[in-house]
């Protein structure tokens, strides 16, 4: 395929969530790419798991796309990135079509609405129809009524149950003038297994390619995928380069990734190498160390607390992050990553584990409080972040609590979507730093 030429694309969204998007999204994949269609595939919002199972699926890189926290160079580059070398591009939405950040705007910021307006790619509707019947005509009127700038151009039913639930929903979508794209019936094995921050990771699904074929093989045979992918239009973006979204750490850096650290984001890491930064994996669960070689280390959000006992007692690990300190490396830690650069980590038990002790606080799931939300973050010095009074978009995903903190210089000055001050967070102490923010772009 011509490198300079954008894939068609089309936009997976529903009324709530619990519709059903991600296993019909999964589905789609991975009929696509058997079919040998080129796919690629996009997750509207800060979502860490979906992407990574969408990964598995095309066995290509999943890029968020999010309308509050990036700017819209950053949107339009991301969106050509994954189109240009792909036949189809499929967007999973998030939540229902229209939510997203609390806003007087038209389109909610954030929303899969927004990214559809922006883009202008066609919306596919995944309704679940279990316990209505003519009821779907009303919503899908209002669905596609609600917005001139978001076209929403054929529907799936989800759990649809016999011949006459079938006609009733087919009779709906005629009043709504509305393609069926498919009808789905109930099928009890396509949950997949969650915890407590959403779906277990893709990496931990141990069945994951035998549940993918079982799922698909259900869907193909209550799925028009030919008049799906007639629907599918060219995004409206023009060619840009990429670049990083997040500035590089440094120019060889060590990042955590494993089933403990497995939250970083494909944009960020693609566009610290883009940037011409070298990325070394490690995984502190088997006790690795980062590169000695590296002048900075990541550690991403994830589990940390799901397995802290273990990575208390991984001592070439933990050895490893405090030489680095002491050799001045640059040690940044986000959400999960910070609370391992803490003192201490209490686990679901009331247990407290010993972590690597570079920053002065001692962090509890044992107290469980659920902290969720954008945030925006301002430096409040001078880092290898960028400048003091440098700002980022990003969100905040956690339940751990903060049991103790010590005296130390705060990193950012953080607000949320509504521009209402939350105080200071984060801690930063010589070369290490990190806060539970996880950062998606320059604001």
């Amino acid at each position: 395929m011509d490198a300079t030429r954008s894939a068609k694309g089309l936009i997976i969204a529903a009324s709530s969530s619990g519709s059903g998007k991600t296993t019909v999204t999964l589905a789609l994949l991975a009929l696509l790419k058997r079919s040998g269609i080129a796919v690629t595939s996009c997750k509207v919002g800060p979502d860490y798991i979906d992407p990574q199972f969408h990964a598995r699926a095309t066995g290509l890189p999943c890029f968020n796309l999010d309308g509050w926290a990036m700017r819209s160079a950053t949107l339009a580059r991301l969106v050509w990135q994954a189109a240009r070398d792909a036949e189809l591009l499929v967007v999973e939405g998030v939540m229902g079509l229209f939510d997203g950040a609390p806003s007087d705007a038209a389109l909610a910021p954030g929303s899969t609405a927004e990214i559809a307006a922006l883009t202008k790619l066609p919306v596919v509707l995944v309704l679940r129809a279990k316990g209505i019947g003519s009821t779907a005509a009303a919503l899908l009127q209002g669905m596609t009524r609600h917005h001139p700038d978001v076209r929403v151009a054929g529907v799936i039913f989800n759990e649809v149950g016999g011949e006459r639930h079938r006609a009733m929903l087919a009779q709906a979508a005629v009043r709504a003038d509305l393609p069926v794209l498919g009808y789905l019936p109930a099928f009890d094995d396509i949950a997949l297994p969650s915890r407590h921050l959403g779906l277990v990771q893709a990496r931990e699904h141990e069945a994951f390619d035998h549940y993918l074929d079982g799922l698909s093989a259900h869907v193909a045979a209550h799925l028009d995928l030919s008049a799906l992918r007639a629907l599918a239009a060219e995004p409206a973006i023009a060619e840009v380069a990429p670049a990083p979204i997040v500035p590089p750490l440094g120019q060889r850096i060590a990042v955590a990734d494993d089933v403990a650290f497995g939250f970083s984001y494909a944009a960020t890491l693609l566009g610290w190498r883009a940037a011409g930064a070298e990325i070394k994996r490690f995984s502190p669960l088997a006790d690795q160390a980062p590169d000695r070689a590296a002048d900075a280390v990541f550690l991403p959000g994830g589990y940390p607390e799901l397995h802290a006992g273990k990575l208390a007692a991984n001592h070439t690990f933990m050895n490893g992050l405090r030489n680095a300190a002491r050799k001045g490396t640059t040690i940044y830690g986000e959400c999960g990553g910070y609370m391992t650069l803490g003192e201490g980590l209490i686990d679901a038990q009331g247990e407290r584990h010993a972590m690597a002790g570079l920053l002065p606080v001692v962090t509890s799931f044992a107290e469980r409080k659920l902290h969720l939300g954008y945030r925006q973050g301002t430096l409040l010095a001078d880092g290898p972040l960028g400048a003091a009074r440098q700002a980022f978009k990003g969100h905040e995903f956690h339940y751990a609590t903060v049991a103790s903190e010590g005296p130390g210089d705060s990193l950012f000055a953080v607000e949320d979507a509504a521009c209402r001050n939350l105080g200071s967070q984060g801690r930063r102490q010589g070369s290490v730093f990190g806060s539970f923010l996880h950062l998606i772009d320059e604001a």
